[in-house]
């Protein structure tokens, strides 16, 4: 897979069909969320990903389709190709900047699914700043306010996980588990929570989506 243009990254993500039932909507969140793409991503996006940390897809925020699909690389992809790695986090700011941008000139209001509008805003929930928790915590709420029968439960589950990091970040000012590979200290509080093993972003479904994998 040549990758060229924008079109190419939002193909590649949101696939023909994804949501066409809720059993094939959990499949596909679970392949966004559990890496079921890193091998793709890293054998056909590495070279996009340096074109957009170099600018040179900048042009791309002028419409929102692009705008998202530059989001999606810098915060998505990077994660995946730089995975253990202090560079994964690298394009945060950036991706922040986007969304925020985006949201303000309406470009996130344009996109036509939760699905596109979820990874639009997703950067703001990898953030550490308090105030990027708060609005994603409100963004999501919408969503799942305003969802489908088909999309409810799974975006009722992706607003409790926004809830979730803002609690972090209101408890501790930062993404404890990023300590370790962003050569920070942890303090012993951090160590506790670490310990638990009870992480956001590695939390199961619960058991009426489980079932549908």
């Amino acid at each position: 897979m040549k990758t060229k243009l924008f079109e190419d990254v939002l193909q590649f993500w949101f696939p023909q069909s994804f949501d066409q039932d809720q059993a094939t909507l959990v499949r596909q969140f679970y392949w966004w969320f559990r890496g079921g793409g890193n091998a793709d991503i890293i054998q056909c996006f590495s070279p996009l990903l340096e074109r957009a940390i170099r600018g040179e897809l900048d042009d791309w925020s002028h419409e929102p389709r692009s705008r998202l699909a530059l989001i999606i690389v810098l915060d998505q992809f990077s994660r995946v190709i730089h995975q253990g790695t202090a560079q994964a986090f690298a394009q945060d700011s950036k991706a922040c900047s986007l969304a925020l941008e985006g949201i303000e000139i309406n470009h996130y209001a344009a996109l036509e699914t939760p699905w596109e509008k979820t990874f639009f805003f997703l950067p703001l929930g990898h953030s550490e700043d308090l105030r990027n928790l708060e609005l994603v915590t409100k963004l999501g709420d919408n969503l799942m306010q305003e969802a489908s029968p088909n999309d409810r439960a799974l975006l009722e589950f992706s607003a409790e996980q926004a809830h979730r990091h803002r609690e972090v970040i209101a408890r501790f000012g930062r993404h404890p588990h990023r300590n370790e590979v962003l050569g920070r200290l942890s303090t012993p509080t951090e160590l506790e929570y670490l310990a638990t093993g009870q992480l956001v972003h590695t939390r199961s479904f619960p058991p009426h989506l489980q079932q549908l994998l």
